[in-house]
């Protein structure tokens, strides 16, 4: 196995830092429940002040696709990915005061997009943030909400998961969630870079 052909995909798309005090904590919209009791573990830790737990479903099912994992510990209903990892928040300490969800947004672009918006609306100031997101999902995350946060320094924690960067490669599903992290890299933002271009 060529292990420094491998490590070339793993550098790319595994991000991860060690957690420190941010102003913010972001989700970007999931139906996993680990993503919110690892930010809800973060809050507790006095990390951050304020949680955005954001997403509406996904663009491509049209609907709340159901919790993923633990499913009997989070029996819903629930309307969207926001309302769900809200509760998930809230139900591992996080103060429902301290939670701001952002309900709209259906895909990882609209997660940043909407939460810049909200962040405004509450005339947040964000130069440190804490991404909360799944392990493989970390650079287009990252990608995504340092576009719309150009001036904050971002700290990428992600939750615990089954696809790692030590394992990715050794299962079909691992390799098909990596290998397709890559493929949106480049595919989704071709108008973005476009439009940095044009200005």
């Amino acid at each position: 196995m060529n292990q420094r052909f491998l490590d070339m995909y793993t550098d790319y798309i595994f991000v991860e830092h060690p957690p420190a005090k941010a102003d913010i904590l972001f989700i970007p919209g999931s139906n996993v429940a680990a993503l919110g009791e690892h930010a809800a573990d973060l809050w507790r830790k006095g990390y951050s002040p304020v949680v955005v737990p954001s997403g509406r479903y996904s663009i491509l099912t049209g609907h709340f696709a159901g919790v993923q994992d633990e499913p009997k510990r989070y029996p819903g209903p629930y309307g969207t990915e926001a309302e769900f990892l809200t509760d998930v928040l809230v139900k591992n300490g996080v103060d429902p005061e301290a939670v701001w969800p952002e309900p709209e947004a259906t895909y990882t672009y609209e997660n940043a997009i909407y939460s810049r918006r909200l962040t405004d609306a509450r005339n947040l100031t964000v130069r440190k943030a804490i991404l909360c997101c799944r392990p493989y999902h970390a650079r287009r995350a990252l990608l995504y909400y340092q576009l719309l946060y150009p001036e904050c320094e971002f700290l990428v924690c992600p939750c615990k998961s089954d696809v790692t960067a030590a394992n990715w490669y050794i299962t079909k599903e691992g390799m098909e969630l990596v290998l397709g992290e890559m493929e949106r890299c480049g595919k989704q933002f071709h108008k973005i870079m476009e439009e940095i271009l044009n200005n």
